[in-house]
């Protein structure tokens, strides 16, 4: 006689997602209006052929080549985050991003967020049931740092951080798991390059959404 299937026990005890470029397909929305940052808070104009060479490259290396000082990142934040509010009927999810949310919760993998957007910008965006599924929400983190909230999620959490992966469409996502301890998982449908995500060597790499229910809701190799 045989029975049904023991149920596995999911890779991972928890998922740390980015919000823009992972969940939400806001680069398009972004491109439009970069000229307009660049005016406003001086900076370099990117031509659209320069565009998918930026791509391959970090995120500090981007800034650099932008000629963006460090002390202007902030100012820059507060001013796009504040426009967005007012375009986020503009901005929708990947596709296959709620289902992905819905079986990882089904599945018991424990859900949360961190990202440099503002949370209204992320709870707008998302919707009201997508939203819920996390039970952890870190929002307006500054553009390196991304590793304290990391580490307050785990604290609050009462995981330990080989329970932990991190999920993220950029370079800056891939080294602040690595300052906590966490895997880092890169998907290839946001910002970044899959050359430059692959020079960093992420734990998992996913083309799509359903490749990241897939692996995290498996038991571990």
């Amino acid at each position: 006689m045989t029975g049904d299937p023991m149920p596995t026990t999911p890779r991972y005890k928890m998922a740390i997602f980015d919000f823009d470029g992972t969940l939400a397909d806001s680069g398009d929305w972004f491109l439009s209006i970069a000229d307009d940052l660049a005016d406003r808070f001086r900076f370099r104009r990117v031509p659209p052929e320069e565009i998918e060479g930026l791509r391959g490259h970090t995120t500090r290396e981007v800034i650099r080549y932008l000629g963006i000082p460090r002390w202007k990142l902030p100012i820059i934040a507060r001013h796009l985050h504040k426009r967005l509010a007012e375009e986020t009927d503009k901005i929708s999810l990947f596709e296959g991003v709620e289902p992905m949310l819905a079986a990882l919760q089904a599945s018991g993998v424990r859900l949360a967020m961190v990202t440099s957007n503002a949370e209204e910008n992320a709870r707008a965006i998302l919707g009201a049931d997508n939203i819920a599924r996390f039970e952890q929400i870190e929002c307006g983190a500054s553009l390196f740092g991304k590793a304290p909230r990391y580490r307050r999620v785990l604290r609050r959490a009462r995981l330990a951080a080989a329970d932990v992966v991190s999920i993220g469409d950029e370079t800056r996502d891939i080294t602040a798991a690595r300052k906590v301890g966490i895997d880092a998982a890169a998907v290839l449908w946001g910002y970044a390059r899959r050359d430059a995500l692959a020079a960093l060597s992420p734990a998992l790499t996913f083309e799509t959404p359903g490749e990241v229910v897939t692996a995290l809701t498996g038991p571990a190799d």
